[in-house]
Parts: structure tokens; sequence; C-alpha cells
């Protein structure tokens, strides 16, 4: 039997989601498990072992989303980086190290509880945010060997005879880190012998310890009792009890006596007798000292109120300060600890119910001010000298200012200063339009109507008027009262109200009802009234009706006439005593008689009739109306006018022009006369006289208002004078008066010196008079060898107060805060001996006569004794005058740095000038001046104050701005005539370049190639304004030549002309080119003249108008002329520019174009043949104004960048307010100047070096060393050494040396004792280096160091030296430097190696520790001479790096010679050429090859035999096989 086994285990999915009805640990949470395969496939659930079977479900925390306010994140710190190549093979760090090495460090993160950290589920922090990360990359740094510099050149032997040391020192650059090396020695010892000892060789030293601290002494009761004792029962000595010296205790101070030892200069410093050192005087062993007291504080005070007083509501403001005080109860003495601070302080929020809210701020604006077109205006725009009736886009502005608002402050509340105001700057500016007026747009005058009365219902008098008028023909700008008069009239005589109006001529019936000859016409009339309407036959009753008309019906045999033609338009529109109107008709021969019996032909001047018309007078009058005057309030409405409720309810924003009452307007109406002037009322008719009154709407009167003056400004210097300060306060004007309210006043800005400064109450140290000098108690330093009971070391006091500076007593405290360091109060004191000198105190040095000139002297005396004893006559010793050079105040001023920007001077509002103004009315141009900063030195070349050298601090040098010139372009050409006489066509003007902008000068337009911009609009031609004019035809000209009976074929002829039509018929002859050479008349025609018994027949008569027939589904129209068909569209043209109106720059606009009707054979012809459509001929467009760039003010100038040295600076910006538009002038690019500050000298306290190790009274032992604090002087630019300057120059400055207030002046040292080991002073700091890897771009910090060497002088004392030491500091900045490895040439069988620094230092240590160079050549044989060879460890001799090897055929290295390489760049690099250059060494690996990228092979042609390698014969053969194919190509090509 087989038994089958599957491999099969238990799978299971992931957890879902928790599921609960309560939030917490409640829930329940499920997954799926089956049994699978090892294979992966699912098997039956049988197959599995059911005891390992995985639960399905668990119980889990159900997370909510108040849950997130409970749990968060916590995150531990990062472990230390462990080396990825350590954590992951269990290996050690590799011993090349280059930049770091890769590491990772980790942390732990977990969910917890925020109430007590408890740990939570992961997936509850999960639910609200990803997990943080628990690993990440870092990088440990490689180890930092130290490094030392050179050696210091040997020192002299420590000894004159023996055997001594030289010793010679180095110092540390850069310290041991991150597990480096440790320092090599810093000194290095060598024996030196200068000769034999005459005498013994051991030097014997007295050598003293430190001082003890200071103690009490013995009480005075126990001394008095042991005076008592010693004296005797001698009378006792009375006590000190000055009360001046209350406060100075007398102590006493020993000096450890088994610290004094004599030390030999043999084998070891051993103590020996004393008695070696006898020779010596013994120095003191006791001295006064002040016991330390510490400093005594009160306890704090209650904190004071807090600065704030108001509620601010937002969270980010600053907050409030208070502060509390202490007071000093005991100062420190002697050593004692100083006084902590005396005051500190703490933010704070006000407290309590009835705090207010902090005061809000923010910003107003001041009305627009009225639409200004001017501001737009190019510079050669004409009409800057003329801006009446300018209209279109402009710019109104307004002020902003900054306004304290509490709630319940009202809008007119005073301005505060911009500086506390935060949020964006409203808008100063903006773009405004003013309705540019319709100019009234008239009708030609109609024809004068006949004579008739002017009131046809009161028919008076012989007296009538002839009218003729004209209409309006747009909606004009204020209606039609702005419009020239419509109406005009002349004087007739026998007026008429009606009368008869011919129609027309009946047929010519002959009379007697004969056939032909002599008859009659009958004239159809109608009845009409003046304006030409018919009316009832009846009110003609008064006036004669047209007779019947004579005329004449042609016989056989008769002369055939033609019609009468029309009268022509008369000649003259009135008649005058030497011009006179005519009108003509005339008629033509049809037919001549025929023999006799026929009625004869007229002469050739009855063919024509001449009759006059417009006989009326040239005297032409008309009403002539006068501007309506302003709105006055009306009489006979005052009871209505009276208004009500409060004035200032339009607010004072409103722009007032509101009704508030009813009123009247008037205006002048006069007769006047047409090229004469005013004649009386009477002359002109009464019916159209225009009215001389109207009603009108009176405006609101609307009152200035403005705002409070602003609190005065801080005073601040003004420019140009230090000295006087000014201070200002302003008031803004809210809404300008109007329509007679109250005017502004004239003082917005009132300005007023500065009141002197109130001095502050300062503060000064009062010193008193010196205590007297008190030594040491005699009882304890009698047993002291050389002491005297009178005389010696002592210490003395002095008081201390406080003082105002007006010598009133004030707190100590108040000192301590504003007054400089408190003066000592003790101080050393010598109490001369019998056997000292005593002089007087030095005298003042006299006076000199001039400066630099002479010396001054002073001298002092000798007191007393002194003056007998040869010790003090010793002049070196006790000098008793001293001699210096005379005070020399030269002073040498001279300019440095750079000089300025250009400055206008003043650089406040003016008043808008052509060419000055550039932005709003501020100079932006013009001359200014720049400045360059004043140094000056005294005779030392020590800066000082510029007043020394009478100087204010400046070179002041005139320059000039140089305005901006805007693009210039000639005047509008006139329009062209339009480009179609009949129809739709163009007309076009232009402009041309004459100068183009600079200095920032508006630009040009978009120019053509010839320096043109054109402007085209639409244009019509009327069809009908050109009319062609035909004269009568002549007298036919009959050909025949038979002439008896003057008929046949002939010719007749006349004379047509173009001519301007009017509404009173053609006027004026014109060119031929302007009428329609289509429609011309025929100028002769040839036609039969009729014989005798022949038909007669007239010309024809005019056509009709024909009637128009729509074509179905067609737009277009025929017009049926006989039997040809025409179409006829309207086609509209092109739109034209933006039309703006003549005295408009920019703004609204409209857009036109005309309407076109053509036929189909192309030929414009007259819109009425045309069908009408409605169609939109007007469109509204908008032209961009040309904004300039507007700027904002120059801020004040700035604090000085420095406050002392030459790099001074002050700067002031102005910002960009508002872009320019269009084409306005950009802004330009200057936004900031500067100008150099007042050059003053920077002064500083500085130490001056420390002074040699004093021990008093002997060779050697604990000592005292000192420095001074001194004032130096500098020009801040860090170039060139400081100098001393007296220490009143920094009397200013708080003391502290390099911002430590920590002033040490003295400490402790260690003089050595001849032989002893010690070690040096501190070496200078080296420099700031970086800590990094410069290859790998790594940077570990900055560190400085500095070292102290061991100085040795006996070579027994060698072992007992102390240890070396140094230290190190971080810095910031350094430098990154690399070390190399450097060898000299080959000496023989050696070589010299060194570490280099790469700037050039020759350092030891820093190099790295692979395949350092040999020192030496021995290893080969024979040695490795030749140049660039050198022996490799396996003994070979070979060529350095960028050399090959030729072998001699021995086999040993003959010569090395240079090689190429070949570079293969990889994907990183960018180099794809192929360079040859110096080989690198192919033995490194690519890591530590610096600047290779890519993959190197160095090409080495000949093997170690010195023959060439095989690849080199492959080469070669095969360029000689390339060569020999490109050979066969060319030839085959050929």
């Amino acid at each position: 039997m087989v038994i089958l086994t599957l491999s099969v285990l238990c799978s299971q999915g992931p957890w879902g989601r928790c599921m609960g009805s309560d939030c917490g640990p409640g829930g329940s949470q499920s997954r799926a498990v089956w049994c699978a395969h090892v294979d992966g496939w699912t098997t039956l659930h049988t197959n599995c072992d059911q005891s390992q079977r995985p639960s399905n479900q668990q119980n889990c925390f159900r997370v909510c989303d108040w849950h997130k306010d409970l749990y968060d994140w916590k995150l531990g710190a990062w472990n230390q980086c462990v080396s990825v190549s350590t954590r992951t093979f269990g290996g050690m760090r590799p011993y090349v190290c280059n930049g770091g090495e890769e590491g990772i460090q980790t942390r732990e993160v977990g969910c917890v509880l925020k109430s007590d950290e408890s740990l939570g589920d992961d997936t509850i922090c999960e639910y609200f945010e990803p997990k943080p990360r628990l690993e990440q990359a870092c990088l440990i740094p490689c180890p930092q060997d130290c490094v030392v510099s050179e050696f210091t050149p040997w020192t002299s032997c420590s000894k004159t005879c023996g055997t001594g040391l030289k010793n010679r020192v180095r110092s540390v650059l850069v310290p041991p880190l991150f597990g480096g090396s440790a320092c090599p020695n810093l000194t290095e010892f060598h024996t030196c012998k200068p000769g034999p000892c005459k005498g013994p060789e051991g030097v014997y030293s007295l050598r003293v310890g430190s001082w003890m601290p200071c103690s009490l002494p013995i009480s005075r009761p126990v001394r008095q009792a042991k005076h008592r004792k010693g004296k005797g029962g001698a009378r006792e000595r009375p006590g000190v009890k000055d009360p001046d010296t209350r406060e100075l205790i007398q102590k006493k101070r020993t000096r450890n006596r088994s610290q004094i030892t004599d030390l030999a200069t043999s084998a070891l410093a051993l103590p020996l007798c004393s008695s070696l050192c006898l020779p010596w005087d013994l120095p003191l062993t006791v001295q006064s000292c002040i016991l330390a007291k510490d400093c005594k504080l009160s306890e704090w005070a209650d904190w004071g109120p807090c600065s704030k007083a108001c509620l601010d509501p937002d969270p980010e403001s600053p907050r409030g300060q208070r502060s509390r005080t202490r007071r000093v109860h005991q100062f420190s003495v002697g050593e004692g600890e100083d006084c902590p601070p005396l005051e500190e302080t703490e933010p704070c929020d006000p407290q309590g119910d009835g705090v207010l809210p902090c005061a809000t701020y923010t910003w107003r604006t001041t009305e627009w001010s009225d639409c200004r077109v001017d501001s737009l205006l190019s510079q050669q725009d004409r009409r800057r000298s003329n801006q009446t009736g300018l209209c279109g886009g402009g710019l109104q502005n307004r002020e902003v200012y900054f306004q304290f608002l509490p709630a319940c402050l009202a809008s007119t509340s005073r301005p505060v200063d911009s500086k506390q105001c935060g949020g964006p700057v409203p808008n100063t500016s903006q773009l405004c339009h003013i309705l540019c007026p319709i100019e009234c747009e008239v009708s030609p005058w109609g024809a004068w109507g006949p004579c008739t009365y002017e009131n046809c219902d009161v028919q008076e008098g012989k007296k009538g008027f002839k009218l003729r008028k004209r209409e309006i023909s747009n909606e004009p700008t204020g209606g039609p009262g702005n419009c020239p008069h419509l109406v005009e009239a002349v004087p007739c005589d026998e007026p008429s109200c009606w009368d008869w109006r011919l129609v027309r001529l009946d047929e010519c019936i002959p009379d007697g009802e004969l056939p032909c000859g002599p008859g009659t016409q009958i004239p159809q009339v109608q009845c009409v009234n003046s304006t030409g309407d018919m009316v009832d036959k009846e009110l003609c009753g008064g006036a004669s009706a047209p007779e019947p008309i004579a005329c004449d019906v042609p016989c056989p045999k008769d002369c055939v006439l033609s019609d009468w033609t029309s009268w022509s338009s008369c000649s003259q529109t009135c008649s005058s005593k030497t011009i006179e109107g005519k009108q003509l008709r005339t008629r033509s021969i049809l037919a001549y008689n025929a023999g006799e019996g026929g009625g004869m032909c007229p002469n050739s001047s009855s063919l024509q009739e001449v009759r006059n018309c417009n006989e009326h007078a040239c005297t032409v009058y008309h009403w002539q109306t006068g501007p309506w005057g302003p709105c006055t309030e009306d009489p006979s409405a005052s009871a209505l006018n009276t208004t009500t409720g409060p004035r200032s309810a339009a607010g004072p924003n409103s722009s007032g022009q509101g009704p508030c009452s009813r009123g009247m307007q008037t205006r002048k109406v006069i007769c006047v006369r047409v090229n004469v002037g005013q004649v009386p009322p009477k002359k002109c008719p009464e019916s159209p006289r225009p009215g001389t009154v109207r009603p009108c709407r009176m405006p609101c009167k609307r009152d200035c208002i403005i705002t409070p003056f602003s609190d005065w400004s801080q005073c601040s210097p003004t420019s140009g004078n230090i000295q006087k300060t000014k201070q200002s306060r302003n008031r803004v004007i809210l809404q300008l008066p109007a329509n007679g309210g109250q005017d502004c006043p004239e003082v917005l800005e009132e300005e007023k010196d500065c009141e002197a400064p109130k001095v502050c109450p300062g503060y000064r140290w009062k010193s008193h008079k010196w205590r007297r000098c008190q030594l040491v108690p005699w009882n304890i330093r009698e047993d002291s060898p050389g002491a005297q009971e009178t005389c010696g070391p002592g210490l003395q006091t002095r008081a201390v107060s406080c003082r105002q500076l007006d010598g009133v007593q004030a707190d100590i405290g108040e000192c301590l805060k504003f007054a400089n360091t408190m003066p000592p109060i003790t101080q050393r004191c010598q109490l001369p001996c019998q056997d000292d000198c005593q002089l007087t105190n030095w005298s003042k040095f006299s006076s000199c006569t001039a400066d630099c000139v002479g010396v001054r002297t002073r001298k002092r005396l000798l007191v007393g004794r002194s003056k007998k004893k040869d010790k003090c006559k010793n002049t070196q010793m006790y000098p008793l005058s001293e001699t210096q050079y005379c005070p020399c105040d030269k002073y040498n001023a001279q300019p440095v740095g750079n000089w300025s920007d250009c400055i206008l001077a003043g650089g406040d509002r003016v008043e808008s000038l052509l060419g000055m103004k550039v932005q709003g009315n501020i100079k932006e141009c013009g001359q200014g001046y720049r400045y360059q900063a004043m140094v000056c030195y005294d005779q030392d070349n020590r800066l000082v104050e510029t007043s020394r050298c009478n100087s204010h601090g400046y070179i002041e040098e005139a320059c000039i701005i140089p305005c901006p010139s805007d693009c210039k372009l000639s005047e509008w050409s006139n329009w062209s005539r339009c480009s179609k006489s009949c129809g739709s066509g163009v007309k076009v003007r232009s402009k041309w370049l004459r100068e183009k902008p600079y200095n920032g000068g508006r630009p040009c337009p978009k120019l053509d190639h010839i320096n043109q911009v054109y402007e085209v609009v639409p244009c019509i031609s009327d069809c009908s304004q050109y009319v062609w004019v035909a004269e009568p035809w002549s007298v036919w000209k009959v050909s025949n030549l038979d002439l008896k009976e003057n008929c046949g074929e002939g010719v007749q002829t006349r004379k047509v002309r173009c001519m301007l039509n009017t509404i009173d018929g053609p006027s004026e002859s014109v060119e031929d080119y302007l009428c329609d050479p289509e429609d011309m008349p025929l100028g002769t025609r040839g036609s039969r003249l009729p014989c005798p018994e022949d038909c007669v027949l007239s010309d024809w008569s005019s056509w009709n108008r024909c009637s128009l027939v729509r074509i179905t589904g067609l737009r277009p129209f025929v017009l049926n002329l006989s039997v040809i068909f025409i179409l006829v569209c309207l086609f509209p043209s092109d739109w034209s520019t933006c039309q703006l109106s003549a005295n408009a720059v920019c703004g609204n606009g409209i857009k036109t174009r005309m309407l076109d009707c053509v036929r189909s054979d192309g030929k414009s012809v007259d819109l009425k043949f045309c069908k009408e459509r409605k169609w939109q001929m007007n469109i509204s467009c908008v032209v961009e104004c040309p904004v300039n760039c507007q700027l904002s003010d120059w801020s004040a100038w700035s604090e000085c960048s420095h406050t002392c040295g030459l790099d001074g600076r002050m700067w002031r910006s102005r910002g960009v307010v508002q872009g320019s538009q269009g084409d306005g002038r950009p802004c330009p690019s200057q936004l900031e100047q500067w100008k150099p500050c007042p050059v003053r000298p920077c002064y500083r306290w500085q130490y001056s070096p420390w002074s040699e190790c004093r021990v008093e009274e002997v060779v050697c032992g604990a000592g005292l060393r000192y420095r001074n604090l001194t004032c130096f002087v500098s020009d801040g630019s860090g170039e060139g050494e400081a100098s001393m300057v007296e220490e009143e120059l920094c009397g200013g400055l708080e003391l502290a040396v390099n911002r430590d207030k920590l002033i040490i002046l003295k400490e402790t040292c260690v003089l050595p004792c001849p032989g002893e080991c010690y070690l040096m002073e501190w070496s200078d700091w080296s420099p700031c280096l970086s800590v990094c890897a410069k290859g790998a771009g790594v940077d570990f910090g900055s560190v400085q160091v500095r070292s102290r060497a061991v100085m040795a002088q006996e070579p027994e004392n060698v072992q007992l030296c102390p240890d070396q030491d140094w230290e190190s500091r971080p810095c910031t900045d350094g430098e990154c430097f690399e070390y190399k490895w450097m060898s000299s040439t080959w000496l023989g069988s050696s070589r010299v190696t060194w570490c280099q620094r790469s700037d050039g230092l020759n350092v030891t240590g820093g190099c790295p520790h692979i395949n350092p160079p040999g020192d030496d050549n021995n290893s080969c044989d024979p040695p490795c001479q030749l140049p660039m060879s050198f022996c490799t460890e396996a003994g070979v001799c070979m060529c350095e790096e960028g050399y090959t090897e030729v072998m001699s055929s021995s086999g040993q290295l003959d010569h090395c010679t240079p090689i190429p390489i070949l570079e293969i760049p990889t994907a990183g690099d960018k180099k794809t050429d192929v360079k040859t250059s110096r080989a690198i060494n192919p033995t490194l690996p690519a890591t530590i090859q610096p600047g290779r990228t890519g993959r190197t092979w160095y090409l080495q042609p000949f093997g170690p035999d010195g023959k060439l390698k095989m690849w080199v014969y492959g080469v070669a053969a095969g360029a000689l096989v390339l060569l020999m194919f490109i050979v066969s190509m060319i030839y085959l090509a050929w």
C-alpha cells in the first residue's frame, strides 16, 4: 500500500475592519482562513491539521474620531549610527574611508495615550496618521587624525655651561576626531654642551608660594594681653577708632613657609637647607587684605503694572511687560560674589473685568477727486496748453491715511502713523471716464418758403417773412438747447398764408376746335399753406388762381418747338443792389418750317427765358440764445423748497448732486442779423423765438469735511541740518466743498521746532577722599625681617556715593542702573619708611605756546630728609622732571567710499511741471546731488570725528537725473477723400515718428516699416452728391447737301458738366471723375431732322421709378430695366478702428461700418435700390488708457547700517503703487537709493597683552601678571590695526571686551625656577577649519584648536615634565582642506617624503595611511635611479603614474615615457570627447580618484620587455584594411 502525503498548511488573510457598536476595546474583527498546498493551490479543510488552524476572529479596539485627541505617536530618539556593512554582514568597518561610511540609525515609535503615555495598539494611531519611519540613513564620519604644524627652529641652549637642552615646538592644527590618532609630541628635546663650567654647576633659587586666603587676625583682647605680657606692664597703646576706617578690617595673609624651598640645579629639585638662599632678602609673608563679603540683596518687590493696558483679540499680538526690582543691602567686598541683576521682567497680559479692548487701526480713504484727463496726455500733446473740453478716459486720485478706529468713534477721527497699519494699502488712483459731449448736428438749410404772415390767424399789415429751416439730426448732450438756431427769416412784402400751387398743365387745345394753331393749356392747381400742405380750396379764395396759358399746336409746314424745360435752380439765395437771382428755362427746334405759309421758327433768343428769383433782400434774421445761467431758487416755489432731514444724510462720500429744491434757469435771447449783429427783437419773427426761462433742480450744498490734526510727529533731524529738528502734524480733506458749501481751510500741515530735549536725570559716582593708609598690626608682622612698625605696605579705603548730574544725592541703585562701573573702594598704599625717598606729587604740565611746537614739562621735588640722601638724588631711579612734546592737533580730511546715488534736492512734493513730473506730483528728474563720505585723520593717522576737520561729513557734487522723454509723433494728417464717390469706402489719416522715447519715456505705438501709424475709418459717399448737368441741345446742323428744305440727317451738341448737387440744385462745377462715367449724358447726338409732312416727336421724358420685384427664396432683388435683370445686394464694410471723441485720449469709443448697395456687375448704387434691413452699424469699444507707472513717496531714510566706521549707508525706498498700463510710462528700475552715513570712529575696549609674570622680591614661584583695559579706535573695516586713544573717548561705551562684561585685569601665574620643566603659554587659536571630505561634499562642522607645548631646561627633569595640552572650540565658515603625500626627487637611493595641506602648508598627520611613498630606493637591485621611476614593494623598478615603461633587451627598465589615456564617459559624465592628459594611477580604486566619473583605459603599447604588444599590430592591420576599403570605394565611385 502506497501512502501519499500532501504538503499542506493553513493560510490566513489580513484582518478585516474592526466592527462594534461602541467605541473602544469592545470591537471584533475577522479574517479568512483556508487550507492551501505548499505550491499555492487551495485544497479541502480536512487535509489540514485542525488543531493548528489559526483563529479567524479576535477582539479589537474600535477607533472613533474622538480618539484622535486621546492618542498620538510617541517618537523615540535616534540611536547611534551603525555601519551598513557591520549590520548586514557583521564585518569590520573598511580600512579605507572616503568622506564617510553609510549607516543606518533606528528609533522606537509607539502609539501612546496622551494623558499617561501608556502604550496602546498601533492600529489606533494608524487610523488617523501613518506610522512614522523607524529607520533613516546616516553617515559615519571617517576618523580624523590629529594634524600638527611644522617644528619651530631650535631654541638656544638652556645653559651657558655644562649640559643643557635645546627645544623646538609645534602646535595643533586639527584635533583628533571620530576616533582618529592622538596628537604626537609637540616638543622635541636635544641636549647641548656649550662648555664645561668653571665653578659648581648647581644654582639655588628662592621660591615663594601663593597667598593664603584672607582671614581675621587675632582678636584685640588676646593681642593686647600678649602685648602687655611682652612689655612687662607698660602703658597700652590706644587702639584705632577712626570712624572712616570702620569698614576697613585689618587682616593678615600668611605665605606658606613650607613652600619656600631651596632648589639646586643638579639632578632633582630637592629641598635643601634655606641657608643656601640667605644672600637674598626674604620677601614679605604678611600683607593687608579685605575680608571677602558677598553681595546681599533685599527680597523682590511686587510686580509692577503691565505695560499693556488693553485686551488684544489677536493671539499673535505682542504681549506686555512687567518688572520688579530689589535693592542692594551689602555690596561685594574683596573677592566676594558680585551682585546679580537688580531688575527682572516677564511677559504679561492685563487682568481684571474692567479692561477695555485694544484700539484697532484701519486704512481710510478720502473721496475720489474729479476725473482728470490731462494726466494721461503725452508730453507733445498740444491739448496740454488748453485743457478745456477734455473728455474720455482719465484718472482720479484719493488720499489714503491710517486711522484709529474704536467701535464708537466717528469716521473723522485723527489720522495716525501708518507704521501701525498692516494689510494691503488701498489704491490711491483709478481709471475714470468723462462722457464726451455729443455736439449738435443739423441738416442743411431747406429752401426758402413763401412769403407768409407771422400769424395766419391775425393777418395784419403788408409785411411778412420768408422762412427756411433745418433739423437736428442727432441727440446732442444737454438737449436741443445747445444747438445752433434752426430757423432763419427774411422780411418780405405782400405775405399770404395760402396760395395756389401748380400741379401740371393739361395738353394744349387749339382754339376754335381747329386741329392746329394757337390754343390754351389749363393749369391743374392745389391750395396749399405756407408749409406746403394741401388745404381747402376756399382758403385760397383771396388769391388769384393761375390763368390758362397760351400755347401753340404746330400745323404742317410750321416750325415745331419742344416744350419748355423746368426752371433751373436760382443762381442766388437772395438779391441785393448788385446781385440778383436768376432762373432759366429753354426749348429747342424740333422741325423747321417748310416753305411759304408755314410758321417761322423764332430766333435763338426766343428759345430761352430768364426770370428773377429769390428777390428778397439778403437780410437774414434769426434768434440767438446764450448759455443757461445757474440754477437759482424760484421765488414762486419758495414754500416748496424747504428741505427736511439732516443735511448729512448723503454721507461724506456722497457726490452732493442730488436735488434739494426747485429752481429756475434763465438765458438771454436776442435777435441777430447775419453778418451784422444784434438788432431789435421786432426784426425777427416772434413765433420761432426760443424760451428764456426753464425749471431746474437745485443741488444740495456740500461743506468741506476734514479730519482733526494728527498728533505731532516725533522729533527727527531734517535733511542737511543735524542740529535743528522739526515735528509736524497734518489733517486730511475727506470731502471737498461744492455748490456753495463751506470752504476748506488753507492750512493742512503744520510744522514747528522741537522743544529742547529734556535732560534725563543722569547719575554718576562720586568718590570721596582716600582714608589713611592702614598697615598690618605690628604684633603680626614684627617677626618679619626688616619690618618697621610705622611704615610699609598697607590698604586704604574711601567712600563712594551716588549723585545726580546736578550734585543731588541719589539712591545707589540708580547709579548701578545708569552710571558707569562703580569705582574701587580699596587700594594698596605705601607708608614711606625713614630710609625711603619721599617726593611730592607731579605738577601739571607746563603750557605750550603753539600746537606741534616745542615741549612741555612737569616736575616734582624731594621732601624732608630725602633731599640729603644720595640714593634719592639718583635721577635715574627718582626722576624729578618729565618732558614730552606738545600735543599736535593736525588733521587731514579725505574722501572715502563710492559716490551715492543721485538724490534730487529736497525730494519734496512740487507743482506739476512738464518734463519734471513723472508720477503723481513728485519731482523725479532734474538736478540733484550725490554724496561721498569724508574721513578725518589726526597726525598719527588715527580716525577722529569729522568735525575736527571742519567738515560736515560729506563731499557734495551736483548731478543730473535725466528726465524721461516720451515717444513723439506728428499731428494727425487731414482725412483723405473717401476712396469711393458712390457707396462705402474708407478714408485714412496718419502720424509719423518724430522722436523715439528715451530715459523711460512713453513707448511708441506699433509703427509700420516707414515709422508711421494709420487710422482708417469707413465712409460713404452719396451717389447723388455729384450729378451730371447737361446744357440744352444746340441747333441742328443738317449734313444734307440740299439745305433748301432744312431737314434730313443732322447733329446736335451740348455741354455736359459734373456739378456738386445741393438742396437748391447743382451749385458748382467739380472734376469729372467725381461723377459716375456710366451715367454721363451724351454730349452729341445724331438724328433726322423731320422734313415737311414728316411726323415730329418730342424728346423722351425721364424714366419713371422702376418697380422692384422680389425673387422668392433669394435675398437680392431684381431691377427690371427693359429686358435686363440686375441683382443688387447689401454688403457691410469692415469695422473701423475704435473711434474716440476729438477731445478724448482713451476710454469708451465706437466702431462703425457702412452699408453698400452693390449691383451684380460690382457697381455701387444708391441704397434706395436695396431692400432695407436692420443692420448693427455701431458697436462700443474701449481704447486702453496710457496710465503711467504710479510710485509711492520715498520712505524716510533708514538708520545707518553701521553705528561707526567707513561702510555705513542709509537707504530709502519706494514701491510701485500701480503698474503702467497701455502705452503709459514704464516703472523706473531704481526703487532704492542710498547715501553714505557720516563717518564716525569705532571705539572699543581692548585688553593689552599680559605682562610678564611678576614675583615680588624673588626669582620664581607664585606671582601675578597684569594687563590694562585700553580704548582703541578703528575704521570698522577690519583692515589694519586699531590705534590706542584716550580712555575718555570710550567713556560712553559699556565696559566689556568682545561683549564679555567680566573684566579680568590680573591673574595668578607661576614663574618657573631655573631648571624646571613647564608648560608654555597657549598658542594662538588656529584658523577655522572645516572637518570635511572635499571630494564627497560632506561637512561635519568647523573647529578651532590651540595647544600648550612643554619646555624643558634640565635633562634630568624631562621625566618630571607636565603633559602637553590642547583645547578646541566650534566655529563657523571654516575652510575645507585636503592632505596628500609629497616627495622630493631621488638623491641616490633615497628621497624625502612629507604630508602637505592643499593650501601649501607642510603638516604632520592628515594624509591617508594607504601607500605612502617610500623614503628609500634600496630594495631594488640595481637601484631605480632613472627619472620618473620608483621601486615597488615587489622590488621592481616601475614608472610613476602617467608614464609607461620602456624595457631594455635584458629586461631592465630603460626609460619612462609619457602615455596617453582614453577616457570613456559614463551616463553621469558630460564629457564626450577623448583627451590626452596626465595619467592617473590605475592601481587606485575609482572611488579615490578625484574628478573621474568614468572608466579609464591606459594604452600601453610597449610590454615589459620593451617590445610592441600584439594588440598594436592588430590595430595597425585593421587601420590598413580600412584605408584600402576607402580607396577602393572612391575608385568605384569614379
